[in-house]
């Protein structure tokens, strides 16, 4: 009995300690957004072939925003993202295969009031309609710096 009253003393303590520097501490807000069976449809290009088409996507996925309110780094926030589901591409030339595979695609978005950075990954892997493969992979990246230097690159990759 006397470990169980020390460890709840031990943890009221804790917690007692903690309110006084979370009030002194910069606010913050936060918002998540899930999505399950969410769909959409948009005219895009084959990302290796170039060929004209349509992808209709069915996935999950989650969207996180964190901005600080108050305190010396108001302003500064924090977003992040993932989906993932099944693709299918119809080209508009019935010549060319339609594909139907898998994607998945992050990105994480970090700012303060001096620089920030973003950073997105994208996969996909698809079955033709003849047999052929679909691979492809991007990662792009983008900062700038508290003097104001831009870094970018883009990276995509088929194969």
């Amino acid at each position: 009995m006397k470990k169980l009253l020390a460890v709840v003393a031990a943890i009221v303590a804790g917690w007692l300690l903690a309110v006084p520097a979370a009030a002194n501490g910069a606010g913050a807000v936060s918002f998540t957004q899930t999505f399950h069976n969410a769909t959409a449809s948009f005219p895009s290009p084959n990302p290796c072939t170039g060929a004209r088409g349509t992808v209709s996507l069915t996935y999950n996925g989650v969207f996180h925003v964190t901005t600080l309110t108050s305190g010396i780094g108001a302003g500064t926030f924090w977003a992040t993202g993932t989906q993932t589901g099944t693709f299918a591409f119809t080209p508009d030339d019935p010549a060319q295969p339609s594909f139907a595979g898998h994607f998945t695609t992050w990105f994480g978005d970090n700012n303060n009031l001096q620089n920030g950075s973003e950073t997105s990954t994208f996969s996909l892997r698809g079955t033709g309609s003849d047999g052929s493969t679909l691979i492809f992979h991007d990662v792009m990246h983008a900062s700038v710096s508290a003097s104001g230097v831009v870094n970018t690159f883009d990276k995509p990759s088929c194969g």
